[in-house]
């Protein structure tokens, strides 16, 4: 057996044995690992992904809640670092029968706008920000495109992507996701389709990336 196949049989048994260990440092103890039905949970049911190297990460937001705002820019640096091995794939949350429908389908069309411009990375933090810091209303089409024209978005090009049907689909489709992912909490991250973590699972916002770094450390060397 080589050095390679000796080290990647190290992580494994690792893993398997519930032992965080760096892939440079395979045998080196580090503290004790995330656990599931702890820091986070196996869905029910898994959920389909797209057959492809990299991981998936759902992450499921909201711009009026402070937990998703707090999460924002950690998860971005997190996602930064692993470019080459995660595709994140952002759903804003819409709970069905809730006083805040109303509310949160507005939120997931204005991001759903920003997606089909393109502008999510440029503009996602301004939008959590305008909300939480300025008290914006950012629930109509009229404030949204003013909001996005001091963003320096074009207002044609934002009303066009605002009400058009591939925007509306894409929030109805939130609805049903929202359901077959069991989102119970704000914000929820969802690994390969298989297990979810949460601030109250991981320990904290800040704990999530860690968390999030095991299970995609665990689904990579699956895949080997």
């Amino acid at each position: 057996m080589n050095s390679n196949s000796l080290l990647r049989s190290a992580v494994l048994l690792a893993v398997a044995a519930g032992i965080a260990v760096s892939p440079v440092q395979a045998g080196a103890v580090t503290h004790q690992p995330p656990t599931e039905g702890a820091q986070f949970v196996k869905l029910d049911h898994a959920q389909p992904v797209r057959e492809s190297a990299r991981t998936e990460v759902v992450e499921f937001f909201w711009y009026d809640c402070s937990h998703s705002q707090a999460l924002e820019q950690p998860l971005q640096a997190w996602a930064e670092k692993h470019r080459a091995d995660v595709a994140l794939r952002r759903v804003p949350a819409i709970w069905q029968g809730s006083p805040d429908e109303g509310v949160q389908r507005a939120h997931a069309r204005l991001y759903y706008t920003l997606e089909r411009l393109g502008l999510v990375e440029q503009l996602q933090t301004s939008a959590f920000r305008s909300i939480h810091t300025d008290g914006a209303d950012l629930t109509t089409e009229a404030a949204a495109t003013d909001w996005a024209v001091r963003h320096g978005v074009d207002a044609e090009r934002f009303r066009t992507a605002y009400r058009s049907a591939e925007v509306g689909r894409s929030v109805d489709d939130a609805v049903v996701q929202f359901v077959r992912y069991g989102v119970n909490e704000l914000p929820t991250v969802v690994v390969q389709g298989e297990y979810r973590t949460s601030p109250t699972k991981a320990g904290g916002v800040e704990a999530m990336p860690e968390v999030l770094d095991y299970l995609v450390q665990r689904e990579q060397l699956q895949k080997r």
